[in-house]
Formats: structure tokens, C-alpha cells, sequence
């Protein structure tokens, strides 16, 4: 299956503050390995927090064999580190949860414009406070399925209504991928797994120095260079298992 782009979602879990700021983390760390690639990145909507962190980002990697290496990146992503607001030098573990999907080709998921609601309203930042006047962030609902999305990312309702759709377009494939899998076996495959948000495949061990992927079993050192894009080494030693 090679998509020629695909739509990462980044949430924060468990740990507040320090999971919104690792969020913005792996962020970084997808964008600049995004950029050593030769990808095209487009931040599709987010939700930053008041000390440079995200309650949620979504964005669009294309331009390359981007489904490939970024496939199996879906998942539980734990950081255990020292936040820098604790004095006490406690190390502290929070998470964020990653989702890869595809993004549709035009042929592929078909929505009718009497199946959607769309609102529009301001956009606003961290501690409420509006971006700008007017009501240029978008809420797409798709009705029969109940799903709705948001992009408040840029200045134009235009703008923001096609990155929602883009949202909206790749989480109903995935919905549907799922749907279909599930019927023909009857239970979801193993491999359906790697993509499960609640499921926790890789640890990010500050203290230590030391990544590991709990899917095979195996670690990594020198963790500031892999969090500045150095993802090679990982990426390419989880497809053998699974290719």
C-alpha cells in the first residue's frame, strides 16, 4: 500500500502539561525528519497550550513514499524525563497517542454535501484568547456517521473548510479500513494492533538515554539525536517484522 500522503494526529494523554509539551515534541520530531526526507508537511489544525505545547496537531506529509515509513508510528508513545517546572528533580512519565492515516485518493471516499453540517467560528489560542475577529475556524459534522472535525490554522474559512474535509476524508477511510477487516475475519488481525491508539509501542527514557520500541523489543541510545529527525535507524529496522 503505498500512499503518496498521509494524516499524523498527535494527542496528549496522560501527564498534562508535560504531555502537551511532548506532543510538540514528537511534532518536531516528525517535521524535521519529514523535512530530511524531502516531504511536504502542511499542519492541518491544532490546539496549543500557553507554554508551547499542544493539546492536539494534526498535519499532512506528502510528496514520497510516505505511508511506507511512517505506517507503523500509530500508537501509545510514553516520555519518562524531568519536566523543567519540577524542582524537586522528580522524573516524571506522560503520553501521547499517534494515529497514520492514509489520505484518501479522490476515487476512494465519496461524501455527499447534504450529509454534512459545517459551522463556522473564531478561532481562538492558548487561555481563550482570539486569534483573530473574525469567524474564519471551521467544525465539519459528518451526519451519519456522527463524526465532526475542526481546523482553525489558518486566517480564511476556505482554507481551514478544506483541511477539515481532509480530516474528515481520511478518518472515514480509516473507519471504513476497520469496518471491512473486522467483517471479513470476524476479529481485528494482529497487525491492526500497530495502529490502536491505546496500545503503547515505544518509550522515550531521558534519563537513560534510551529509546525503546516495545513491538521489538529493542533500544536505542543518543535520544537527543533521534528527537532532532534521526528516525532512520528505527524506522528501517521495524519493517523486516512486518514487510
Amino acid at each position: 500500500m503505498n500512499q503518496e500522503a498521509v494524516i499524523i494526529e498527535i494527542r496528549a494523554g496522560a501527564g498534562g502539561e508535560e504531555a502537551a509539551l511532548f506532543v510538540a515534541d514528537l511534532f518536531r520530531m516528525y517535521s524535521k525528519y519529514a523535512i530530511s526526507q524531502g516531504w511536504r508537511q502542511k499542519t492541518l489544525d491544532s490546539r496549543p497550550t500557553s507554554i508551547g505545547g499542544f493539546k492536539e496537531i494534526i498535519f499532512e506529509l506528502r510528496n514520497g513514499n510516505v505511508w511506507h515509513q511512517m505506517q507503523y508510528e500509530g500508537g501509545v508513545h510514553r516520555v519518562q524525563r524531568t519536566p523543567s517546572t519540577e524542582k524537586s528533580g522528580r522524573i516524571h512519565t506522560s503520553t501521547a497517542s499517534v494515529a497514520v492515516l492514509p489520505k484518501p485518493k479522490e476515487t476512494e471516499i465519496k461524501i455527499r454535501p447534504e450529509d454534512l453540517k459545517i459551522d463556522f467560528y473564531r478561532a481562538s489560542g492558548p487561555g481563550g484568547q482570539y486569534v483573530n475577529k473574525r469567524e474564519s475556524a471551521v467544525r465539519i459534522t459528518h451526519l451519519p456517521s456522527g463524526m465532526a472535525v475542526t481546523s482553525q490554522t489558518e486566517r480564511n474559512q476556505l482554507q481551514n473548510k478544506e483541511n477539515a474535509m481532509s480530516i474528515l476524508q481520511a478518518r472515514l477511510l480509516a473507519k471504513q479500513q476497520t469496518e471491512q477487516i473486522e467483517e471479513i475475519s470476524g476479529k481485528r488481525k494482529a497487525q491492526i494492533g500497530w495502529a490502536k491508539r491505546a496500545e503503547k509501542i515505544r518509550t522515550y527514557n531521558f534519563p537513560q538515554d534510551r529509546l525503546t520500541d516495545h513491538r521489538i523489543k529493542k533500544s536505542w541510545h543518543d535520544l537527543e539525536k533521534i528527537m532532532s529527525g534521526r528516525l532512520d535507524k528505527v524506522i528501517k529496522k521495524l519493517h523486516p517484522v512486518r514487510d
